[in-house]
């Protein structure tokens, strides 16, 4: 409609300008052939045109005269010309004596002629007049005429009207068809004639096919639209349309609610033998016309089906809950109580479960058929008053096969008692109990197996009072299935106990039995494991020559037998490494590439989990001097109480953790004065979900701040206050207390590099050792010093030191600045050397050499008790 309304505008405005193009074309050639026509008579006309064309010269009298003439009478040119048609004037001097372009016959003949040419001048139109004598006769002729271009026409005024009216009536045309269109596209919601239609099909088919009642009616009560299933329904007339609703004959409640003109929400009307759901809506809330709009749906067969759906809801309802509230934690016992819980909030009054002893130790019950019910053990038990005649939580009890209970157990099937009191062989068995029972009100029963993975590991009890309706085989599939839920729960968490409880036997077999005999510090030591899974978490207490202690405390990343077993392999190989008498940072280093090789091995057999990675603390106390040198690899610092109670966390450089490689460590010496504690743990001590390490660290130097504790009362004070509510990590603890070694108890001597001052020395180690009441020991010790001097005498240059320890043993040490260590051979009968160390070895309980930043030191230990 919009692009016919537009191109009927623009036709209207093409015919109006051609219309004013052709006028004005006429106009034109009209006014240029009246204005030739008047100039061309009135010079031919004029006196003395004949004398001048008689004259010698014409051109020379006439050209003058006809451009002044020409000027005036405003035309193209005057031309003045013989009978021979030849020009004697002419606007252009070069066109005189040319031949007249030009109709000259007529004019010849006393008339005047008119036509349009194209002259020298352009496309022009001309009148030629004859020139006459006194006569009568033609002597001569003249022509005027000028361009039609030149000649203006009220057309020129008039087309920018008609143009500017053309474009306003195609604005106007234009902005007002867009208008309508616009509205009828609101009022259509932008839908075309095609989609207006197809709307209008479906809208017919889908009113006349629904299963639900349709009735529009006006604000006075009319029907205007009815479907096929309102009329159904309400069995309406055929001719109900334009009829007043209450004059249909229907059912007064149904006219009266239909007419009353007000919203109404599921109205349930009766209407003989259905009963219809009805819904009213006003029309007119929305700007639309006053009426109604009734919707009506045969609830008939709904209503019958509503009370399936409802109990079909509860039962998905139960289903979900079992298994959102069942199997929460991996604990056998806890998942049994979440099984009675929601039982007792969805589906009993009562309810219990007992399992067999195995399940309860995390094994496996014995698998195969039973001709009888085993021992159980009742673990949960809920929705029952205190007094209740069943057997209570923890009770062991074995139920006979007569019994329900025990024939689901022994057949694995379930077992439905609709009527407790109908039970006669249970009622024989246990009379007492079973009167007990239906006194306390219980009426009805179902008892199913608890199975998993084929296993049999219990039963569940639901009970029903006489309060409530009993028991139907429609909730034999539901019991089935949330027992099914609760059992894999059970079975999961009885393997999870079984796991966990050989991981943590493997890392107890692997963790110090006890602490070793040594008389440099008081030690108390506590572990932990994980309430969810053993870690790797390690501590170790060695016992170094020269009376000194090392202290280890270490964490393996992760958790489960992996860590475990890593972790003593890591516990093993500090041990080999202390034996050669390390530094920490040192023995740091060699355990740094045990683990780098351990995880490259583990990437070399692509088992991303087998990558060990861990933390530890090294620390060696000597408790002849005080000091305590000590190294981390990515550990937690020790806490280091001092006499006096403060708390301090040394400033030990942190280093890598153990398997990161290529990294150096490095060692901090410090001096503990006697009774410091030094306390070294992991972090699992500090570490909790709700604050950060730092946080922890704090509160542990909280907890440790008080003067004059034991290592076990540290290790109880911290433990009880510090780790938290859910344990999720290991837990070692080691503290220490130390003692400084009585200056009488050491001997120190120098001894020059001379093979003359061995004598000298033993005779200072005879008079120490008569001091100390050890003359009995005094040969053996000179031999060994005498060996040892001697073989630093030989082998080594500057000065030469000899201590004397008396601790739990008789330790002998010889220092020299030598690094080149000594070792033990069978010398050859030839051989002058050679059997020094041998003897030193035959008369001591061990020995060794351990490095130090001036050379080495060879010691040797003597036992006290076996030559006191």
């Amino acid at each position: 409609m919009f692009l016919l309304q537009v191109l009927i505008v623009l036709l209207l405005i093409v015919a109006s300008v051609t219309a004013l193009l052709l006028q004005s074309r006429s106009d034109r050639f009209q006014g240029a052939r009246d204005r030739s026509v008047a100039a061309a008579e009135a010079f031919a006309h004029s006196p003395g045109l004949v004398p001048a064309l008689r004259s010698p010269d014409p051109s020379a009298v006439l050209q003058p005269l006809t451009e002044a003439a020409r000027k005036r009478a405003g035309v193209d040119f005057i031309v003045v010309m013989n009978r021979a048609g030849i020009r004697y004037t002419h606007p252009k001097p070069q066109e005189i004596g040319k031949h007249f372009i030009g109709t000259i016959g007529p004019s010849l003949a006393g008339h005047v002629t008119v036509e349009s040419v194209v002259g020298p001048l352009g496309h022009e139109v001309q009148a030629v007049v004859p020139v006459t004598d006194a006569r009568g006769r033609v002597v001569g002729l003249v022509s005027a005429g000028m361009r039609v271009s030149r000649v203006s026409s009220a057309v020129d005024r008039q087309l920018p009207v008609v143009l500017g009216a053309g474009a306003a009536a195609l604005a106007l045309t234009t902005a007002g068809t867009a208008l309508v269109t616009r509205r009828l596209r609101r009022q259509t919601h932008g839908l075309g004639p095609v989609e207006m239609t197809r709307m209008y099909e479906h809208h017919d088919a889908v009113l006349h096919a629904v299963r639900e009642g349709v009735l529009i009616l006006d604000g006075n009560g009319r029907v205007l639209l009815a479907n096929d299933e309102a009329r159904r329904l309400l069995d309406m007339p055929p001719e109900a349309e334009g009829q007043r609703v209450s004059g249909l004959g229907l059912a007064p409640r149904a006219a009266e609610l239909l007419a009353s003109g007000t919203a109404v929400t599921d109205e349930v009307l009766e209407v003989r033998d259905r009963l219809l759901a009805v819904n009213i809506r006003l029309t007119d809330p929305r700007g639309g016309p006053a009426g109604t709009v009734a919707t009506l749906r045969d609830s008939t067969e709904l209503l019958a089906l509503a009370g399936k759906a409802e109990a079909a809801q509860s039962r998905l309802r139960l289903l979900y809950e079992a298994t959102v509230a069942i199997g929460t934690t991996l604990d056998v016992q806890q998942t049994a109580e979440e099984l009675t819980q929601v039982a007792v909030d969805w589906f009993a009054d009562y309810a219990t479960v007992d399992l067999a002893e195995p399940v309860l130790a995390g094994e496996e019950p014995p698998a195969g058929a039973y001709s009888e019910a085993p021992e159980l053990r009742r673990v949960a038990l809920a929705g029952l008053p205190r007094d209740h005649p069943l057997h209570v939580v923890g009770e062991l009890h074995r139920y006979a096969v007569p019994n329900p209970m025990a024939t689901g157990f022994v057949t694995g099937r379930s077992v439905l008692v609709p009527d407790l009191r109908e039970a006669k062989e249970w009622r024989a068995q246990e009379p007492e109990r079973f009167e007990l029972a239906l006194d306390h009100g219980v009426r009805s029963l179902l008892t199913v197996p608890l199975r998993a993975r084929g296993v049999l590991m219990g039963v569940a009890n639901f009970w029903r009072s006489s309060d409530s309706a009993p028991f139907e085989e429609g909730d034999l599939t539901l019991a089935d299935e949330m027992a099914a839920r609760a059992a894999v729960s059970i079975d999961n968490a009885r393997r999870f106990t079984r796991e966990h409880a050989m991981a943590v036997t493997l890392q107890q077999s692997l963790l110090p039995r006890g602490l070793p005999e040594q008389d440099a510090l008081d030690l108390a030591h506590r572990y932990l494991p994980a309430q969810t899974g053993v870690g790797g978490d390690w501590f170790d207490v060695i016992p170094l020559p020269g009376a000194r202690v090392a202290l280890v405390v270490g964490d393996v990343v992760g958790h489960g037998l992996h860590a475990a077993a890593t972790m003593g392999r890591l516990r093993t190989a500090v041990q080999n490494f202390s034996s050669l008498d390390l530094p920490p940072d040192e023995l740091l280093s060699y355990l740094d590439e045990l683990v780098h090789r351990i995880d490259h091995e583990a990437l070399a057999a692509e088992d991303e989990a087998m990558v060990a990675g861990a933390t530890c603390l090294y620390a060696i106390y000597d408790p002849a001097s005080g000091r305590c040198t000590m190294a981390r690899a990515g550990h937690l610092p020790p806490a280091l109480v001092h006499p006096d109670g403060s708390v301090e966390f040394p400033d030990l450089p942190a280093g890598p953790p153990l398997g990161v490689g290529s990294l150096p460590f490095e060692a901090l010496d410090l001096y503990l004065p006697e009774g410091s504690s030094l306390v070294l743990y992991t972090d699992g001590l500090v570490e909790g979900r709700n604050h950060d390490i730092d946080t922890g660290m704090q509160n542990l130097a909280a907890t440790l701040a008080r003067p004059g504790r034991s290592p076990d009362e540290i290790c109880e004070t911290v433990l009880s206050g510090l780790p938290p509510a859910r344990q999720r990590d290991d837990i070692a603890l080691l503290a220490a207390r130390t003692h400084l070694m009585d200056p009488d108890r050491i001997a120190e001597w120098e001894v020059p590099s001379d093979p003359a001052a061995v004598a000298e020395a033993r005779t200072n180690i005879t008079d120490q050792l008569a001091r100390w009441d050890l003359e009995e020991m005094a040969f053996a010790t000179e031999l060994v010093l005498s060996e040892l001097i001697t073989n630093a005498i030989v082998y080594a240059t500057g000065p030469i030191r000899v201590r004397l320890i008396r601790d739990r043993t008789l330790i002998c040490e010889v220092s020299d600045t030598s690094s080149t260590s000594p070792h033990l051979r069978y010398a050859a009968e030839e051989d002058e050397g050679g059997r020094g160390l041998f003897l030193v070895a035959q008369l001591t309980q061990r020995w060794g050499t351990r490095y130090t930043p001036e050379g080495k030191i060879i010691w040797a230990e003597q036992a006290l008790h076996e030559l006191a």
